[in-house]
C-alpha cells in the first residue's frame, strides 16, 4: 500500500521552510510520496489576505516539480467551504483505497487539535506526524503525544511564516532567499501582495 503523506495550508505563498520541512520527512520515514493540499479556506483562518485558491496552486506546482516524490493537490478545491480535515481525509480514503494516508501538523496544531471538526475520530482513524514548531503563547506538553496514531517527529525549526514574507513584499524588502526560485519569479512578474 502506498504511503502519503498530506501537508495541508494555504501556502499563502509556499516558501523555502515548507520545501525544507517535507524533504525532512520524505526522508526520515516511511512515506513514499508527500502532497502538499492547498487549502481554499482554513475556517481559523481571516480570508481576506488570501490569494487566489489558482495561483497559490500554481506556485505549489512550480516549488515541487522537480521534486518527484511531492506533489500538489487541489482536491479541497471541489468540497465543501470552509474546509475540514476530516472531510478532507474521508474523500481521499473513498477515492484512493489503495493508498494509506497520513496528516502532517505543527506542534502548534496539536495543541489545538481539540477545536478541529471531529477531533476524535480524526486521531482514532489516521495517523498524525507531528513536527516541532515555534508558536506563541503557552506550549503545553499534548495529550494527544500519547496516542498511537501521533508521531513527533523531530525534524528541524523553521522560523519562517507565509504572512511574514507576505509584510516583506507589501514593503518592497527582498524576498528571494525565503522562496523557490520558481516562486520568486512568478510573484516578481505580479502585483500579488503588494
Amino acid at each position: 500500500m502506498k504511503k502519503i503523506g498530506l501537508f495541508f495550508g494555504s501556502f499563502n505563498p509556499i516558501h523555502i521552510g515548507h520545501l525544507i520541512l517535507a524533504n525532512y520527512i520524505l526522508e526520515n520515514s516511511d512515506m513514499d510520496e508527500l502532497w502538499f493540499v492547498v487549502s481554499p479556506q482554513n475556517p481559523f483562518k481571516d480570508k481576506k489576505s488570501l490569494l487566489n485558491d489558482h495561483n497559490r496552486l500554481d506556485m505549489v506546482q512550480l516549488a515541487v516539480k522537480n521534486y518527484p516524490n511531492m506533489r500538489a493537490s487541489n482536491v479541497e478545491f471541489s468540497l465543501p467551504k470552509p474546509s475540514y480535515t476530516i472531510d478532507t481525509l474521508t474523500y481521499l480514503h473513498e477515492k484512493y483505497p489503495e493508498y494509506s494516508f497520513s496528516l502532517m501538523m505543527g506542534e502548534d496544531n496539536l495543541n489545538s487539535l481539540h477545536k478541529w471538526k471531529n477531533s476524535d475520530i480524526l486521531i482514532k482513524n489516521h495517523h498524525i506526524i507531528v513536527y516541532p514548531r515555534v508558536f506563541d503563547g503557552e506550549k503545553k506538553d499534548s495529550d494527544y503525544l500519547q496516542h498511537d496514531n501521533i508521531s513527533l517527529i523531530k525534524a528541524p525549526v523553521i522560523e519562517l511564516s507565509a504572512t511574514e514574507i507576505r509584510n516583506m513584499i507589501k514593503e518592497g524588502k527582498n524576498v528571494r532567499p525565503m522562496l523557490p526560485p520558481e516562486v520568486f519569479e512568478y510573484l516578481d512578474g505580479s502585483s500579488f501582495y503588494k
